[in-house]
């Protein structure tokens, strides 16, 4: 066995072979099975691009209809599962209740079928239908009240906004959302992909692969940033303070949430999407004092540490949006996992062809031959 060197964080090191997703961080460059974000960010839907994902082609129109009809019917969930969330700690994250919930989904669907493309079928249907249904339920179970009942004549983001406020959203903001998360479906080897692929090594069920990457996801330098952005801009509070507030942060030689990616140098092609879409937002429903904080804060940090290649990343812009779509803060990390399913189900079903189960080695660093110390003589 050849020696490698160590790397922290396994950077730089590729983990697998794929065909999903290619980023290129020094240009800004994002594609999806070869088509670039920009592309399906203006012309596709989420529900195609997650075909587009997982397949490895754009579905026919045919093909297409049937899948969203397929996603549309399978959207509600077992009482049992429901029930069990109301079990659950109101004060509890939604992260933690999405993961325990996505879990649950294996003790009713799963088989580990995993040589049936009718099973994988049926569990990337209910996955994609549930996981929106099940974010929605607790939101308004944490609260004492019932879920609302998915809509079968609403899209899937009108749907989703439909379950979180009991009211039929405004079309021009479901497809905000549904943007959202076509931007959030899919990068490359994340921690919570390489997560999801490491659990599918095992071949385990894809229940398991999704509440195992849900979990990786809640971590705040992953999924989780988006909130602290929400917080950092509230705690700056006002233009004025951006300057104190970046320089207290750069003397202290602390992170600056939504800014600095471990892959791209340059602006993150999908902030930029994103940046676009809170200012349509605005435009169509009045403006936020936090955007022009933000605005300023950008700039400042580009003027800062923009020679280290340091700008906004997806979590920067992304929470403004959701805010203003009237979604609670703790729910954007559950929102990125609505969106990720459609990454890891793809990663899952790309491993499960050419399969080998992760067992990376490691540095050993301790010590070697020590004696046994007796407990009276410790």
């Amino acid at each position: 066995m050849v020696a490698c060197e160590f790397q922290p964080g396994l950077e730089g090191i590729p983990a697998a072979q794929s065909q999903i997703s290619f980023v290129n961080g020094q240009v800004g460059k994002l594609e999806y099975r070869g088509v670039p974000i920009e592309a399906l960010a203006d012309n596709s839907s989420f529900l195609e691009t997650a075909y587009l994902l997982i397949w490895g082609e754009f579905p026919k129109s045919d093909d297409l209809d049937a899948f969203q009809e397929e996603i549309t019917h399978h959207r509600r969930i077992k009482y049992r599962i429901r029930d069990m969330m109301k079990c659950f700690p109101e004060s509890g994250h939604p992260m933690d209740a999405l993961q325990a919930s996505a879990a649950a989904l294996g003790l009713f669907y799963s088989r580990r079928a995993l040589d049936d493309p009718i099973y994988i079928r049926r569990a990337v249907v209910r996955l994609l239908a549930k996981i929106p249904t099940m974010v929605a339920a607790f939101e308004h179970i944490r609260k004492g009240n019932d879920p609302v009942r998915p809509r079968d004549d609403l899209s899937y983001a009108a749907n989703f906004l439909y379950m979180m406020n009991e009211q039929e959203p405004d079309p021009f903001l479901a497809q905000i959302f549904d943007t959202c998360l076509i931007l959030h479906a899919e990068h490359t080897m994340n921690a919570s992909t390489f997560s999801a692929r490491v659990t599918a090594s095992t071949l385990t069920d894809p229940y398991a692969i999704v509440a195992s990457a849900v979990g990786t996801l809640a971590g705040p330098l992953h999924g989780g940033a988006n909130e602290e952005v929400i917080t950092m801009l509230a705690e700056i509070g006002s233009v004025e303070n951006v300057q104190p507030f970046l320089e207290e942060k750069l003397a202290t030689k602390s992170k600056i949430m939504g800014f600095g990616h471990r892959v791209y140098k340059v602006k993150d092609p999908r902030a930029k999407i994103l940046q676009k879409l809170a200012e349509q937002l605005f435009d169509k429903t009045g403006g936020d004092p936090s955007y022009e904080i933000a605005l300023a804060l950008e700039k400042a940090v580009a003027e800062k540490l923009g020679s280290k290649g340091i700008y906004p990343n997806v979590d920067f812009y992304s929470g403004l949006v959701y805010q203003k779509l009237g979604i609670p803060t703790d729910l954007f990390t559950p929102i990125f996992a609505i969106a990720r399913v459609a990454g890891w189900l793809a990663h899952w079903r790309e491993q499960l062809e050419t399969n080998r189960i992760y067992r990376p080695s490691q540095v050993y660093i301790g010590d070697h031959s020590l004696a046994y110390i007796p407990p009276e003589s410790r």
